[in-house]
């Protein structure tokens, strides 16, 4: 058993055990005004607590719905519905997943370019940067419906404007963290590639490039979260009919809190899903760079 002492089994248990605990006891607190409502109307009283606690988390629409009503939901969602009808919420997750990974290649591509300009001419540097940093102040909810709209009117709709506004979130993690990384190395590094009468695209490909890929990587995993958000807010108001946004809408207008929440449960797996991918081939990458197992 020495494995689970030194793996986060334990402790990763222990959390998500609590968490759970403290799930149902707020269900408790926030479900119970309407179960005492409804044994005021049938003028039932002396309820025993079992039976008190069996109603409560046993409600059509609860205000908080109950951690096994969630799974049973994301359970019959997932595993029993036909994953080619809006049923499934394998069909919503992958419209979502396709927008999400479009528009995280584009906000990657554009943020390593952006961080290369901005390291490499000291004017754009100066000019760029506070209006990217400035970019992340608007709220994306406000600025998703006019993109939208925008992109609509010109012809562009579907996939293209969510990927778009997953692009605008992504990007920014991605230019903070390779201008962090390419100017990483050491001058005495760059002194002694200068030495060796090393071209520009050389010291950029086997000194600046090299140090700034564990950078990459971390960026990646912080944009390809924010892109996932994006592409669900891209969602919420186009009315789409599929995607994690159009399921999260339509569990909001029905009163669906159980829907609800089973579609934040698949987003949440999704991202730790993708999150992991880039774990996994940051791995890959440093073992063929030479990196330490």
């Amino acid at each position: 058993m020495d494995w689970v002492r030194r793996s986060n089994i334990v402790p990763v248990g222990v959390v998500v055990l609590a968490i759970i605990v403290l799930w149902y006891a707020f269900a408790i607190v926030l479900n119970a005004p309407w179960q005492q409502s409804v044994y005021a109307r049938g003028e039932i009283v002396d309820v025993p607590i079992g039976q008190y606690l069996t109603d409560l988390y046993s409600q059509q629409r609860p205000v908080l719905p109950a951690p096994h009503q969630v799974a049973t939901e994301f359970w019959n969602s997932v595993f029993m519905a036909d994953p080619s009808t809006p049923r499934s919420l394998i069909f919503h997750a992958w419209i979502t997943l396709s927008a999400t990974a479009l528009g995280f290649v584009f906000g990657t591509v554009l943020g390593i370019g952006l961080a290369v300009l901005i390291v490499h001419n000291r004017a754009m540097d100066r000019s760029l940067m506070p209006w990217i940093i400035a970019s992340q102040t608007i709220p994306v909810l406000a600025t998703a419906p006019m993109i939208v709209v925008v992109l609509n009117s010109v012809g562009l709709s579907g996939l293209i404007p969510k990927a778009l506004i997953s692009t605008y979130l992504s990007f920014f993690p991605v230019v903070v963290g390779m201008v962090k990384g390419f100017r990483s190395p050491e001058a005495i590094h760059l002194d002694l590639m200068r030495t060796y009468n090393a071209s520009g695209a050389q010291l950029f490909w086997k000194l600046r490039w090299p140090a700034a890929v564990p950078f990459l990587f971390a960026s990646m995993k912080v944009g390809v979260a924010a892109s996932l958000v994006g592409a669900i807010v891209g969602e919420l108001p186009t009315g789409a009919a599929g995607g994690l946004g159009s399921r999260l809408l339509a569990g909001s207008y029905y009163g669906q809190t159980t829907q609800i929440w089973a579609a934040l449960l698949m987003a949440a797996g999704l991202s730790a899903g993708l999150i992991f991918l880039i774990a996994a081939v940051e791995r890959f990458t440093g073992r063929a760079m030479g990196a330490p197992a």
